[in-house]
């Protein structure tokens, strides 16, 4: 897998982080490139250790990659992180904590490493945020799409994921899904040379109607002020259920939300979604867009990952304009099996407006599967 990100408020210079994996959920190294015209010639690769036998097992390190603060000009860079100790991922659902790092000269040097702690004397290191404990539930950046959204004050959302404790303080999981999480969002402003966090929200998704609750969210503004949130939902291990996106909208800033709903096109028909990360695009001409997949079928819990697709957003509804979706990739006739066009992130060319794509694609051959990191160019139409 390999992605891009913008490290100056201006300009061409951008980082990018090529990941390999072995297993699902596990980035076994990363290697990070500078650009400083964008993208046409690259540094040499700079390998990043994503994990660390330690005596109580195995630190693995997620990166979600960053961006640059528009007032600041200080870059900002994120990772989950988590001690496994037996070193299997669903023991991260226990174990996931949120860092950050801030870069003055565009990610090439950093401060020293922080953890997303909300402000406050009753929350540390162990119990960073309201309902989270390390050892006991998680707080975690979904996919890459999960970025930030920045308010006219100058602070920023940033949509993240928490794996709920049961009344009995075990991990919630009333559905029996893979695993189970609530939607958050967190809060963010500067003071002095640092971050003051706070849990602005959480929103819940119905475990009989989602499986595996309200996963990788993703935000959007919308016309008058208004948020919109849309989240991957699941029907694993309940088939039977239809699988959509969800939706929920916000009239404060992100402080409360509407109860999420299954998303739409504005003519009112829902449409299929795997379970599968998406993304909300906002655009500097001044239209949104939604990145994901859509199928003709229902699908099953995290399949099939295709047709992948970009469509426009109607900013006074929040609903998806039917008219506009245009597949961007597809499995073609005689190709090899794809199992999956989904992990991805997707950024505005700031030299030519065109929306760059950032897609892993994964192949399922007579061998066992293997994947490539592909760069699509779509014309914002």
């Amino acid at each position: 897998m390999a992605y891009a990100w913008y490290t100056r408020p201006r300009g061409g210079d951008l980082l990018a982080i090529e990941q390999h994996w072995t297993r699902s959920d596990t980035i076994d190294t990363a290697f990070y490139r500078f650009s400083k015209d964008n993208g046409r010639t690259w540094s040499a690769p700079v390998e990043r250790r994503t994990g660390e036998r330690r005596p109580d097992g195995m630190l693995r390190l997620h990166p979600r990659g960053g961006w640059p603060d528009p007032a600041s000009g200080k870059f900002l860079e994120f990772w989950n992180a988590g001690l496994l100790p037996g070193d299997d991922p669903l023991e991260g659902m226990k174990q996931w904590n949120i860092y950050y790092r801030i870069s003055d000269d565009g990610g090439r040097t950093h401060h020293a490493d922080r953890q997303v702690i909300q402000v406050g004397r009753e929350f540390d290191a162990c119990h960073p945020l309201p309902g989270v404990y390390t050892g006991k539930n998680a707080v975690m950046l979904g996919d890459q799409p999960s970025r930030e959204l920045y308010l006219r004050d100058g602070s920023f959302l940033l949509p993240v994921e928490i794996s709920p404790l049961a009344p009995d303080g075990s991990l919630y999981n009333p559905a029996g899904g893979y695993t189970y999480t609530d939607a958050a969002v967190l809060h963010a402003r500067w003071k002095g040379g640092d971050l003051e966090w706070t849990l602005r929200s959480t929103i819940a998704g119905d475990p009989q109607r989602s499986t595996r609750g309200m996963d990788e969210p993703t935000l959007g503004s919308l016309d008058r002020g208004r948020l919109i949130i849309v989240m991957r939902g699941s029907n694993d291990r309940k088939p039977e259920l239809p699988s959509y996106r969800w939706a929920a909208f916000s009239d404060d800033e992100g402080r409360t939300w509407t109860a999420p709903t299954p998303w739409t096109y504005t003519t009112g028909e829902p449409f299929f979604s795997p379970s599968a990360c998406s993304q909300l695009l906002q655009h500097s001409r001044g239209k949104l867009y939604w990145l994901g997949n859509i199928t003709p079928q229902n699908p099953r819990g995290n399949r099939p990952r295709y047709p992948f697709v970009i469509a426009e957003v109607d900013r006074r509804s929040g609903l998806l304009i039917r008219d506009s979706v245009r597949t961007i990739d597809d499995r073609a006739p005689g190709e090899d099996p794809i199992l999956t066009l989904s992990n991805f992130y997707a950024r505005e060319d700031r030299e030519t407006g065109e929306i760059c794509l950032h897609m892993t694609r994964l192949f399922a051959r007579p061998e066992g599967w293997s994947g490539d990191a592909h760069l699509y160019r779509i014309p914002a139409i």
